[in-house]
C-alpha cells in the first residue's frame, strides 16, 4: 500500500527513521565505530541458527486479530519504509530473523532492504495461500531467499482435521527440496503429535499458546486443559518449537506473556512477536530485554 507524501507524512517518516537510528547509536560497541547489536540467546531451527527471539509479521500486513479497526490502521501506518526501520532496530536489538508470508510485496520489500544494506538477514517464510497455490508459495519463497519455511497454521491445521495429514506430508518434502529446513504450525495441540507419530521430515515446529478460536470468545484467558496439551507437546517432541500469538494479539502484558511461554518451553525453543511501536515505541526493546533476562533466569535454576 502506499501513502500519498504529505509534509505530515513526511515529517513521521523522519521522526521514525531518527528515532532508529538512535537506537542504533545506543548499541554501538565500545570503539565507537559501527553498531554492534545486543546479544540475544540462540536456538537452531534443523540447521539455522536464529535469535531466540523472531519478529513477527502480523502487524506488517494488517492481520491484527482484534475488533474494529485495528487491521487498517496497521495497514495505514507499516508502509515500506517503517517495516524496513523496524526490521533495522529489531536487529540492533539483536534480533536475527523474521518471519513473514512469501508475499509479493514482502519478497519485494525484503529484497530491497537487503540491498540497501538491512541489517536482519533472515527470512523465514510461512506460506499460507489455499492448497492449491501451496507449492506454488513454497517455490516463491525459496526463490526469494527463506533460509527456512514452514507451512502456516490454519493451513496445517485444516489439512490435518481432514483426516490423517492430508496434503502436508508432500508439502514437507517440497520445501525439503530446495535445501532448507522445513517446519509446519498448528493453532490445536494434536496436529504436531501426528506428524511426530507419522515421521514426517520437519526440522522445527510453530506451536500457538491461545486455542483456537479463544482470541474474539475469550480474549485474553487461556484454557487450563490447552495448557496442559502445550506441557504435553513440549515434553513428547524433541524437535525445536517456536510460541506464538504469546500476548494474545496485544491482550494480555508482555511480561506476563514471555513469563508464561518461556516457562513452558525448553532453551532450544523459541518465541515469535510482532510489534506495532505506533501505540509503544519500545516494544521491540521489551521483548528483547524480556527474552534476555527470562532465558537467563531460568538458566540460573
Amino acid at each position: 500500500m502506499h501513502e500519498k507524501l504529505t509534509r505530515r507524512g513526511f515529517l513521521s517518516e523522519t521522526t521514525l527513521l531518527a528515532a532508529a537510528a538512535a537506537t542504533m547509536r545506543a548499541v554501538e560497541g565500545a570503539n565507537g565505530a559501527e553498531p554492534a547489536a545486543k546479544e540475544l540467546p540462540k536456538i537452531k531451527l534443523g540447521t539455522l541458527e536464529v535469535s531466540r527471539l523472531i519478529l513477527g509479521s502480523n502487524p506488517f500486513f494488517g492481520i491484527a486479530h482484534q475488533e474494529g479497526d485495528a487491521g487498517e490502521q496497521m495497514r495505514r501506518y507499516y508502509t515500506d519504509a517503517r517495516i524496513m526501520a523496524v526490521l533495522d532496530e529489531a536487529a540492533a536489538l539483536g534480533v536475527t530473523a523474521v518471519a513473514s508470508p512469501p508475499y509479493p510485496r514482502w519478497i519485494k520489500l525484503f529484497a530491497k532492504y537487503l540491498e540497501q544494506g538491512g541489517k536482519l538477514r533472515t527470512w523465514i517464510a510461512q506460506p499460507d495461500p489455499p492448497p492449491e497455490m501451496m507449492k506454488e508459495a513454497i517455490a516463491a519463497a525459496a526463490k526469494g531467499g527463506a533460509k527456512a519455511i514452514f507451512i502456516q497454521g490454519g493451513r496445517a491445521d485444516a489439512q490435518f482435521s481432514g483426516g490423517g495429514l492430508g496434503l502436508l506430508p508432500e508439502w514437507i518434502d517440497y520445501i525439503k527440496s530446495f535445501g532448507v529446513p522445513a517446519g509446519m504450525a498448528a493453532h490445536g495441540t494434536d496436529t504436531h503429535l501426528a506428524a511426530e507419530k507419522a515421521k514426517l521430515p520437519t526440522d522445527f515446529y510453530y506451536q500457538c499458546f491461545f486455542p483456537p478460536g479463544s482470541l474474539s470468545k475469550e480474549p485474553g484467558r487461556r484454557i487450563a486443559d490447552f495448557e496442559k496439551a502445550i506441557t504435553r507437546i513440549v515434553k513428547e517432541i524433541d524437535k525445536p518449537i517456536v510460541g506464538y500469538k504469546i500476548l494474545s494479539a496485544g491482550r494480555i502484558p508482555p511480561k506476563e506473556g514471555f513469563s508464561f511461554a518461556l516457562a513452558h518451553l525448553r532453551p532450544r525453543d523459541g518465541v515469535c512477536v510482532g510489534v506495532f511501536p505506533r501505540d509503544k515505541a519500545d516494544m521491540i526493546a521489551e521483548d528483547a530485554t524480556l527474552t534476555r533476562e527470562l532465558t537467563t533466569s531460568r538458566s540460573a535454576q
